[in-house]
């Protein structure tokens, strides 16, 4: 609920304090004021509360600390979200989920009292700090350069080696594999990529989150891959082949979820992302085509994602080679292209129309009487014969 006090805008609504703003964005209603602790907020997190419909955002770290220009800050302000920035880890003590609270300018209050307080950046604001970021952001790319050879350099030798594939009941041989990840534009893409689906009925692959991304628009995940710390219970219980991603060390963040399920699932041993371990199942597999839709594939991208390089996926590309193509690129091919059942019917379309207009025309019924006219005369002849 918004009023108007002492000229400035207060925004009243119920707190939701979570540390990790995707758990949040699951949970929060629309007209709620979101709580949160996130440092540099990337464009997919911003994007979710948008998509909440929260009434304000407070945000206990830097929304834009300078390191890159990370966009999300900015998308929350032009869908006149307000953000109380940087009011200090102290709030997501202060609050608790639940509680009452207005923001009156750049002050959070809690019972009639200032609990914290933080500035409300422009839309203007936050452009110059991206810019600004944007400038100095050489240091940066720097070593995210350096942590990406790094890992390539340990890495390479186990990039062309044999995975072991868990067996699913998903029949993988010889078919497309569409690889579902919540990120940039992945709703766009799922829209454009419709007439793809539908031709080719490509294997869904959805990584964690992925699988509520596809179930939005009506499709239904038919293999989830990741540590299950995104995905929701309605997805998990799809029906879909449950992969878990577990590291050659051994490490295998998430398992505490897939146990809580209590649901059958395979585990999957390879290093990187879960991206690229989606993808490297697919491919191991033997999907003859893997189409990738919300992947990272840019450095602001992998900072987005809070990670320093990007060398698993380097070399997971390297493996796949041509095998691998992004979204955009295949709904590209699709916005020109005609599929033959729409060109049949175009054709049987025309045929249809040329023979109601010749039923309809006068040379037609001169043509229909006339071999009317022969048919009886060549009846009543062979009458006469017999």
């Amino acid at each position: 609920m918004k009023a108007r006090r002492a000229e400035q805008e207060v925004v009243r609504g119920i707190a939701r304090v979570d540390r990790r703003t995707k758990d949040l964005a699951r949970r929060v209603r629309p007209g709620e004021i979101a709580i949160i602790n996130h440092r540099d907020i990337d464009r997919v997190a911003a994007e979710s509360l948008v998509a909440a419909g929260v009434a304000a955002v407070v945000n206990a770290a830097p929304s834009i600390s300078g390191r890159y220009p990370n966009s999300g800050p900015l998308r929350l302000v032009e869908a006149g979200i307000p953000l109380v920035d940087d009011v200090g880890r102290s709030v997501m003590d202060l609050l608790s989920d639940g509680d009452t609270v207005d923001i009156v300018g750049g002050a959070i209050v809690l019972d009639g009292e200032v609990i914290a307080k933080g500035e409300m950046p422009s839309c203007e604001e936050l452009a110059d700090r991206m810019e600004v970021a944007r400038l100095g952001i050489a240091d940066e790319l720097r070593e995210f350069a350096r942590n990406t050879l790094e890992y390539v350099e340990r890495e390479a030798p186990l990039t062309f080696e044999a995975l072991d594939v868990p067996e699913l009941s998903t029949e993988i041989r010889g078919r497309h594999a569409l690889i579902v990840v919540r990120g940039h534009d992945y709703r766009h893409d799922l829209a454009a990529l419709r007439p793809y689906i539908k031709e080719y009925r490509p294997v869904l692959i959805a990584v964690d989150g992925g699988a509520d991304a596809l179930l939005e628009v009506g499709l239904q995940p038919d293999i989830i891959i990741g540590d299950f710390d995104s995905a929701s219970d309605r997805a998990v219980h799809c029906g879909a082949d449950l992969v878990h991603h577990v590291h050659p060390d051994g490490r295998a963040p998430g398992r505490e979820n897939l146990l809580a399920f209590g649901l059958p699932y395979q585990e999957f041993v390879a290093e990187g992302m879960s991206e690229d371990v989606a993808m490297l199942l697919a491919y191991e597999a033997g999907a003859t085509l893997i189409v990738a839709v919300g992947t990272h594939v840019t450095m602001v991208e992998f900072l987005d994602k809070g990670r320093k390089g990007m060398a698993s996926t380097f070399l997971t590309r390297l493996r796949l080679g041509p095998v691998l193509v992004d979204a955009k690129g295949v709904s590209r091919l699709y916005e020109g292209r005609s599929r033959r059942s729409d060109v049949l019917l175009l054709v049987g379309s025309a045929f249809l129309a040329m023979v109601i207009l010749a039923t309809r025309s006068n040379s037609w019924s001169v043509f229909i009487d006339g071999f009317r006219l022969w048919f009886d005369n060549l009846r009543d002849a062979i009458h006469g014969w017999f």
